[in-house]
C-alpha cells in the first residue's frame, strides 16, 4: 500500500490512504524519533523485527540501545503496526504511549544512551557547585560593596573524584562543536568499552555514574572499614576523609517571551536545579528542609535516587539523603518566576528599505531587585541569520556595541562591573544596513535587488507596501527550493524577528525557592559548616519586535 507524506509541521508523519486528516497517529508522536523499530530482511525471505530500539543522536554519531521487553508488549506493538491507520491516536486506548509507559526498561535504555553520548562527545564534567570566594560580612557593608560591583564573587568548585585522563582522540570536556568540526572526530573506544564493562556487567545497568565507574576501575574498591550497622550504598563506592563541609547551590534558568503588547501575555518560566557536594566522613544522613514552596509555585520536581522526600506541609518539604561522593544534582524543578523580569522593556525594528532597518530599544534592568541580588553581566543580541550585516549607526545610553557577520551585540553590563542595589534605564536607537540579499535558486545564488523585483512585480510604488510585497516575493522564491525542515532558525523566517537577552544574576533565586543553611541537620552530628549560593541565568529570553509578527499561544484561563 502506498504511503504518502502529510501535514505535520515537522514533516515526519507517514500515513496510509485510510488515515483521517488531522489525526495524531503514532508516527507523528515525538517519542517515535527516539524509540524506533528495525526490520531485518533475509535473502531467503522471512526476516525479523527488533523493537524497541532507543535512538539518540549525539554529535556525528547515532547511539542505538536495545532493551529486553516481555513478549506481551512486543505482540501489542506488532498488532499496532498492522492497523491500516498506523495505530490509534494518543486519546485512545492501546496506543504507543501506553505501551511504552508500562516498560520501565525504556527509561533505563534512554539513560544508557544519554551517558554513552556524553562519553562519546566528551561531556562528562560533573555538575557545578558554586561557592563564594570570600566570606560575607552582611548588613550595610554587603549593600555598599554590592552596589559598586565588588561583592564576593561565586566560583564553581571541582569535584574530588578524579576521572582518568582521556586520550588525545577523545577530548573530554571539549565543546561538542569542536569535536565534530571538519567531520566526525573519533573517540576513545577503550574508554567507552571499559565504562560499559564496569557499569553494565552482563548487559544489566548497575551504576551509570561515570565518575564512580572510572574511579573504581582505576583505584579499585574501597578498603575502608564500615560501621557494622550500616550498608554502603552503590552511589558511594568510597568514603570521604578530610575537612568536612556541605555545599548547596541553586542554579536557575529563566526562559521568557516579552511582547510589550496588550493583546499578548508575557511568558516567564523558571527551570532550576539544586546541586550539592557533601564532604562528610562515614555514611551520615543529611536532612534538608525546603521553604517557600507556595511562593515558588513548583510545577514539576524530580530528585536524585539517594533522596527520600516527605509530603509537603505548611509550605515546606524535607529531603533526607545519604550523599554520594563529589558533586551531584540533588533535585530538578520547574517553577514560575516570582519576581519581575530582570530585563524588561521593548524592542522595535522596522525595515525602511530593502537593505536598511531602523531599531529602538528602551529597557529597564533590575527594577525591584535589592541587594544581595547582583547582575554580573547583561548583553542584548539582535540576530539576523538570513542577512549579512554591513554596518550600523547609533550610540547606546550605556554599554558598548559590537558587530558580527549576522548580528549586532549590545553589552550593557560588563563582567567585572556588576549591578546591584539599584536599577538602570538603557536606550539604544539606530539603523542597521545589510548586504544585498542573495537567494539560492536551483543550486545557484541570485542577487535580488529592488530594481529586479520592480520588473517582476506590478505592485504599487509606495515604499512601505513595496517592502511588504518584496518579502512575499522573496519568500516565494526561497520556499520553492528550500524546505522548512532545513531551516536552522525557523523563528527568524518570514517577518519574525527578535532580540535575545543574556544575563547572569547571583545572590538570589527568581522562583523564590529557598534553602536555609542553618536548618540543615546531619546525623550522626558532626561539626561541618553548610554553605549556600544562588545563581540565575538567561535561557531563551526573547524580546519580540513589537512592530512585526511574533508567535504566541493562548493560555488557558485559571479556574
Amino acid at each position: 500500500m502506498a504511503l504518502c507524506r502529510e501535514g505535520t509541521v515537522r514533516g515526519k508523519g507517514l500515513r496510509t490512504r485510510v488515515s483521517s486528516v488531522g489525526s495524531d497517529s503514532w508516527v507523528d508522536d515525538p517519542i517515535t524519533r527516539h524509540i524506533i523499530s528495525l526490520h531485518i530482511d533475509k535473502e531467503k525471505g522471512g526476516g525479523f523485527m527488533l523493537w524497541p530500539v532507543v535512538l539518540q543522536k549525539r554529535g556525528g554519531y547515532y547511539i542505538l540501545v536495545l532493551p529486553l521487553v516481555d513478549p506481551q508488549s512486543f505482540k501489542a506493538y506488532e498488532r499496532l503496526m498492522k492497523r491500516d491507520d498506523c495505530g490509534s491516536s494518543a486519546k485512545e486506548n492501546a496506543n504507543l504511549s501506553s505501551i511504552l509507559l508500562n516498560l520501565p526498561c525504556i527509561t533505563g535504555a534512554l539513560m544508557v544512551a544519554h551517558v554513552i553520548g556524553d562519553i562519546i562527545t566528551g561531556d562528562t564534567a560533573e555538575p557545578e557547585v558554586i561557592v563564594s570566594t570570600g566570606p560575607s560580612v552582611g548588613g550595610l557593608l554587603d549593600s555598599l560593596t554590592g552596589s559598586i560591583g565588588i561583592s564576593a564573587r561565586p566560583k564553581p568548585i571541582a569535584a574530588p573524584v578524579a576521572a582518568p585522563v582521556a586520550s588525545v582522540s577523545s577530548p573530554i570536556g571539549a565543546p561538542q562543536s569542536e569535536s565534530i568540526k571538519g567531520g566526525v572526530r573519533p573517540f576513545d573506544k577503550d574508554l567507552l568499552r571499559n565504562f560499559i564493562l564496569g557499569a553494565m556487567p552482563f548487559g544489566t545497568p548497575q551504576d551509570l555514574n561515570y565518575a564512580n565507574v572510572t574511579s573504581i576501575r582505576t583505584m579499585g574498591f574501597s578498603a575502608d572499614p564500615l560501621p557494622t550497622d550500616q550498608k554502603q550504598p552503590a552511589w558511594k563506592p568510597y568514603l570521604y576523609k578530610g575537612r568536612q563541609r556541605t555545599l548547596f547551590s541553586s542554579l536557575e534558568t529563566l526562559n521568557a517571551a516579552l511582547y510589550d503588547r496588550d493583546d499578548m501575555q508575557d511568558f516567564l518560566s523558571v527551570s532550576g536545579q539544586v546541586t550539592c557536594r557533601a564532604d562528610l566522613e562515614g555514611l551520615p544522613d543529611v536532612s534538608l528542609p525546603l521553604s517557600e514552596l507556595k511562593a515558588a509555585h513548583l510545577e514539576v520536581s524530580s530528585f536524585h535516587h539517594c533522596v527520600q522526600t516527605s509530603e509537603p506541609t505548611n509550605d515546606k518539604q524535607t529531603l533526607i539523603f545519604q550523599p554520594p561522593l563529589g558533586n551531584f544534582v540533588l533535585m530538578h524543578y520547574q517553577a514560575s518566576c516570582n519576581m519581575d523580569p530582570p530585563v524588561k522593556g521593548f524592542y522595535q525594528l522596522s525595515m525602511v528599505s530593502e537593505n536598511e532597518g531602523a531599531f529602538l530599544f528602551k529597557l529597564r534592568l533590575m527594577e525591584g531587585y535589592k541587594s544581595p541580588f547582583l547582575m554580573e553581566f547583561c548583553m542584548i543580541t539582535m540576530p539576523f541569520p538570513r542577512r549579512r550585516v554591513a554596518s550600523y549607526d547609533g550610540n547606546p545610553s550605556v554599554g558598548t556595541v559590537s558587530m558580527t557577520e549576522h548580528s549586532i551585540e549590545w553589552r550593557i553590563v560588563s563582567s567585572g562591573r556588576g549591578l546591584s542595589g539599584r536599577s538602570i534605564e538603557a536606550t539604544f536607537s539606530g539603523t542597521v544596513r545589510f548586504h544585498p540579499l542573495t537567494v539560492r535558486v536551483n543550486s545557484s545564488f541570485l542577487s535580488v535587488s529592488s530594481t529586479a523585483f520592480a520588473e517582476d512585480s506590478d505592485s504599487e510604488q509606495d515604499n512601505t507596501k513595496n517592502g511588504a510585497n518584496l518579502d512575499d516575493y522573496l519568500m516565494e522564491k526561497m520556499n520553492k527550493d528550500l524546505q522548512a525542515v532545513d531551516l536552522e532558525e525557523p523563528l527568524s523566517w518570514q517577518a519574525y524577528n527578535y532580540a535575545k537577552v543574556s544575563f547572569k544574576i547571583v545572590g538570589g533565586t527568581l522562583s523564590g525557592l529557598m534553602i536555609d543553611p542553618r536548618s540543615v541537620t546531619i546525623y550522626p552530628s558532626v561539626k561541618a559548616p553548610v554553605e549556600y549560593s544562588m545563581q540565575a541565568s538567561s535561557g531563551d529570553y526573547i524580546l519580540w519586535n513589537t512592530l512585526g509578527k511574533c508567535p504566541s499561544t493562548a493560555l488557558p484561563k485559571e479556574l
